[in-house]
């Protein structure tokens, strides 16, 4: 990773719209359209533009029509459009590609600036977007399971110190990590919003884009999805959940769309806008992390994600993680309660007493 750059970065206020590039669009609509109740802004032989209930923006999901399903970009949106230019002069300093785009190269959006930051994940920066009715009090179209609104990204890489370094210098902060006594990073949870987190950030091998995230105001629309995917026998779109995390506090739910893609449903985390907010440190043998139930976590999840393309929508290789994976400490031992490093996991105990 290049030195940090001596210039301002970018003011960023919260993660704003990812676009992913899916294989069928008459699935991917049937999906979050047709189970998750996402609103269609605009729709074409292309791709379909969404929104959830509470945004005014034109968009905060793209699903476009592509060979090879994978994340094309994740955007954020700036305090003012002069940030745009300032997000460019940032990106160009660090020795990443910068990409200027017009107004209207996506639909909706303004003039903005795509990079292909240094942990090599294509990123947007906008601010100017079309307006678009809101829908906070169209109780009329809810339906039982109605999202609200974008919350997260959770991004997959190598090194997570190195990227926490990154996102601090553009002004994240982090809520809460993942540690071991040695001091290892597993994952660390950062925000510009005064919420848990706008991204998260997985050790494993990248870069690849473990799942976006959209928030509910209750459980009980989390439920109400997984109750609509039982009545549509199509349960096997559930890959985790519905739970509790112990990290962000927040109830949960992870679905995989018709082309892997990791979706989660989420409620109820906690505010952190106040500039003394504490950071929560978790012991990576503490199983209750991940569940605060203490429900185990299936490997996919610690090891699927989706590909990333760079600037001209090819897929980036990977690069090895290095440092020792969460799912080597966890896989076998999540599912049960806390373990103590250097102790036997409960369930080892229990199968050498019978």
């Amino acid at each position: 990773m290049n030195p940090q750059p001596t210039s301002t970065p970018p003011d960023i206020i919260r993660a704003a719209y990812a676009e992913l590039i899916v294989t069928d669009l008459a699935a991917s609509r049937a999906f979050y359209v047709g189970v998750l109740g996402l609103v269609v802004t605009h729709e074409d032989d292309e791709a379909i533009y969404l929104r959830a209930f509470e945004e005014y923006l034109h968009h905060s999901l793209v699903l476009r029509l592509g060979p090879v399903a994978a994340l094309a970009a994740l955007a954020y949106r700036v305090r003012s459009q002069d940030e745009v230019a300032v997000a460019a002069d940032y990106y160009r300093e660090l020795g990443v590609r910068v990409e200027p785009r017009a107004v209207g190269a996506t639909r909706g959006i303004g003039e903005a600036v795509r990079v292909e930051d240094p942990l090599g994940f294509p990123v947007e920066f906008f601010y100017d977007a079309e307006h678009v009715e809101r829908f906070t009090r169209r109780y009329d179209v809810h339906g039982a399971g109605a999202i609200s609104r974008l919350d997260h990204f959770n991004v997959m890489t190598p090194d997570v110190e190195a990227a926490r370094a990154y996102h601090e210098a553009l002004g994240f902060t982090v809520s809460e990590d993942i540690q071991d006594s040695a001091g290892t990073t597993y994952a660390a949870w950062m925000y510009r919003k005064p919420t848990v987190h706008d991204v998260a950030l997985t050790g494993g091998d990248g870069p690849r884009m473990h799942h976006i995230a959209f928030a509910t105001h209750e459980q009980h629309q989390i439920l109400h999805i997984c109750d609509h995917l039982g009545a549509l026998r199509q349960s096997d779109k559930i890959e985790r959940g519905p739970g509790r995390h112990g990290v962000s506090n927040a109830f949960y739910l992870y679905l995989r769309d018709p082309d892997g893609h990791r979706i989660e449903i989420y409620t109820q985390d906690y505010y952190t806008g106040d500039p003394d907010n504490p950071t929560l440190t978790w012991d990576v043998h503490d199983n209750q992390r991940r569940d605060w139930w203490g429900n185990p976590v299936v490997p996919s999840w610690y090891s699927e994600a989706s590909a990333v393309l760079d600037l001209d929508g090819v897929v980036r290789p990977l690069v090895a993680r290095t440092e020792p994976a969460e799912a080597a400490v966890t896989i076998g031992a999540d599912g049960f309660s806390y373990t103590r490093e250097g102790e036997p996991s409960p369930e080892y105990k229990l199968g050498h007493q019978l």
